[in-house]
């Protein structure tokens, strides 16, 4: 809960103690029936200036000196926290989470990113640019104003509780990237989201290569480990330069040429499921299928192209951009 909720919230309940307190005094102290002791309790710690309903000995006097005293504090208690909350624009901010919050609990098939530092940050770059908008769980809430500015679905909290990853709607996503800076904690994040979703595939961040052993062990589906790739492309821009200048263009949504390379799934009825690779890529000017994967089978770099395409299969094909886009419409015919 942030500082105006919490005000608001603790004022709301400092008058709800109050005029509990003063029916009671007033029942105990007046022997006023309840109903008499709420109406005059109210119209005390309002400053009303109603008619009392029976005078009031020298006890009763006092006690209701010190609920006006008391109530007048809790009055403008409650009226500057709800100033503060309006004036402030945090009652907005209030309602929009709240949306927000309805709105995460909608989706299904969606991603969850947890952690939003430096990697974090490039994972939902790239994952926005290819058209999915992840959940993001970062627990700084410093770093709240970017992930504003970024348009982001987001929790403030932290992934380590369980009650984050539901809020986020682990038991209805297809992927989770976990991507925060501690081996241990990512780790015990992928246990705890393999146990909520058993199909979820886990994509995990290592540090080290003991984080990337306990990862495996976990049974994370992808453990990566950053200074690995840092380095291994390094070296490569070194070795292979052009092959990397290559694949840098290559990347969906990256470098300015017009050539890309996107994975497709044949649906069931597809136009082009029983047709062979060589007829697709005749039927599609400047489009290649490099890869072809079939169920549980390995995937098959290169396929032969005789090889007959069938419901289900994933293809991964280069080739241009606009080709591609039309390959898609194609297939989903």
């Amino acid at each position: 809960m942030n500082t105006a909720a919490r005000k608001i919230y603790l004022a709301v309940v400092m008058v709800t103690l109050l005029i509990a307190a003063g029916t009671v005094g007033y029942v105990a102290i007046e022997r006023m029936p309840f109903l008499d002791a709420l109406y005059m309790t109210v119209i005390t710690i309002t400053i009303v200036g109603y008619e009392e309903v029976k005078p009031l000995d020298s006890a009763g006097r006092v006690f209701t000196i010190i609920l006006i005293l008391t109530g007048v504090g809790s009055a403008l208690y409650v009226f500057s926290a709800i100033t503060e909350t309006v004036v402030g624009g945090q009652l907005r901010d209030i309602l929009e989470r709240s949306a927000m919050n309805r709105k995460i609990h909608q989706l299904e098939n969606h991603v969850i990113l947890c952690g939003y530092g430096r990697f974090g940050r490039i994972v939902a770059e790239e994952l926005q640019r290819n058209g999915k908008r992840p959940v993001i769980i970062e627990q700084d809430p410093k770093k709240e104003p970017e992930l504003i500015r970024a348009e982001a679905l987001y929790i403030i909290g932290s992934a380590l509780d369980e009650g984050v990853l539901d809020q986020a709607g682990i038991a209805s996503a297809t992927d989770i990237v976990i991507a925060t800076a501690s081996d241990p904690d990512n780790v015990y994040i992928s246990l705890s989201a393999r146990d909520k979703n058993a199909h979820v595939r886990i994509h995990a961040r290592a540090e080290s290569d003991l984080g990337m052993k306990h990862l495996n062990l976990a049974g994370v589906n992808h453990a990566i480990s950053s200074y690995q790739w840092s380095a291994l492309r390094i070296a490569n821009a070194i070795a292979r330069p052009s092959v990397v200048d290559f694949l840098g263009l290559v990347l969906p949504g990256r470098g300015d040429e017009e050539i890309s390379i996107e994975e497709v799934t044949i649906p069931s009825g597809s136009h082009i499921s029983g047709k062979m690779i060589a007829e697709v890529e005749r039927e599609n000017d400047r489009v290649r299928v490099v890869a072809l994967k079939r169920g549980a089978e390995p995937i098959s770099l290169i396929p032969a192209p005789e090889t007959v395409i069938a419901p289900g299969d994933l293809l991964i094909a280069i080739g241009a951009r606009v080709s591609l886009k039309n390959l898609a419409v194609i297939i989903e015919r």
